[in-house]
Formats: C-alpha cells, structure tokens, sequence
C-alpha cells in the first residue's frame, strides 16, 4: 500500500497578502516585519526603505524591548521565590517545595485570581529601559550597548530612543 501524497498549498492567503504589500513596497519578502511610526524630522523614511544604524549616536539612552527567555513550566519556587515549607521533618513528607495554601474556606470561597501559582515562566515581552549606547558600527550595522538585554542569542529586538 502506497502512501497518499500531501497536498501542499503554494502560498496561504496570509503569505499572498504580504507578498502584495512587500510588492507595493519594491522590496523582497522579509522574515520579520515591524511599523515604525515615531521619527523625527529629517529621518522619515519612504515605504520599503532599510533602517539602519545610522539614526543613533554614541552616548545615547535608548530602551531595549524583546521576548525573553522561554522557561516553560515552573513551580512557585521557581517562579516566585518561594521557600516552600522549609523543613523536611516534623510530618514534612514531600511538601518542601509546593506553594501551601491557596485560600479560605467558607469565606470568600474561591481562590482570588492573580494568586501566583506555578505556570509558564519567561517568553513575555520585556523592555528594558535606559540602555547606553557604546559604540555604532555603521559598516557591519552594528549597535554595543552597555547592559542586558532581554531574548535568546540571535533574537529580535526593538531598539527605541530615549524620550
């Protein structure tokens, strides 16, 4: 018995509408897209065109913004910097690091929503503010800047002037 081949569609709708615009823009197809919609005068730029380096200056604050790190599922002591119950006798059996207790009983009988519990840790947008640039290198399109900045190696970031 043979396998049935898979149907793959050229292109989905959403890869033709980008394909319009990218068209309409006189550009090729990019990896990622983001608007920018604050410029200051004398650094307008036209539909399609590069941004590069070239807009900042050393000794520049700027803040950094980026998906941080994905940690995925974590317990509260983790998460939160629980302690847990802190001991492993007196009736301590496998409790040393659970959260303890949620809520009431009778009263206000539920858990109030906010209550940090374990769950998806990281992969969050984070900005980071006040960022000193070092140093531009407008031949490789390189900016340094002096302190952490949030995302894995290789990730995007939106880099914004200090306003």
């Amino acid at each position: 018995m043979t396998r049935p081949e898979r149907w793959f569609p050229s292109l989905s709708s959403r890869q033709k509408a980008e394909q319009g615009h990218f068209a309409k823009a006189g550009t090729t197809p990019k990896k990622l897209v983001r608007e920018f919609s604050r410029f200051e005068e004398g650094h307008r730029k036209q539909l399609g065109e590069t941004l590069t380096v070239d807009v900042f200056m050393e000794g520049e604050f700027v803040d950094v913004s980026g998906i941080s790190k994905g940690k995925g599922f974590q317990g509260v002591v983790k998460r939160h910097h629980f302690n847990g119950v802190g001991q492993a006798t007196h009736g301590q059996h496998n409790r040393l690091r659970k959260p303890g207790s949620i809520g009431a009983c009778a009263y206000p009988s539920r858990v109030f929503k906010g209550l940090r519990m374990a769950g998806q840790m990281g992969n969050h947008k984070v900005k980071v503010t006040n960022l000193m640039i070092v140093k531009v290198v407008p031949e490789k399109n390189l900016l340094v800047v002096k302190g952490a900045v949030p995302g894995h190696n290789n990730g995007y970031l939106m880099i914004e002037r200090w306003s």
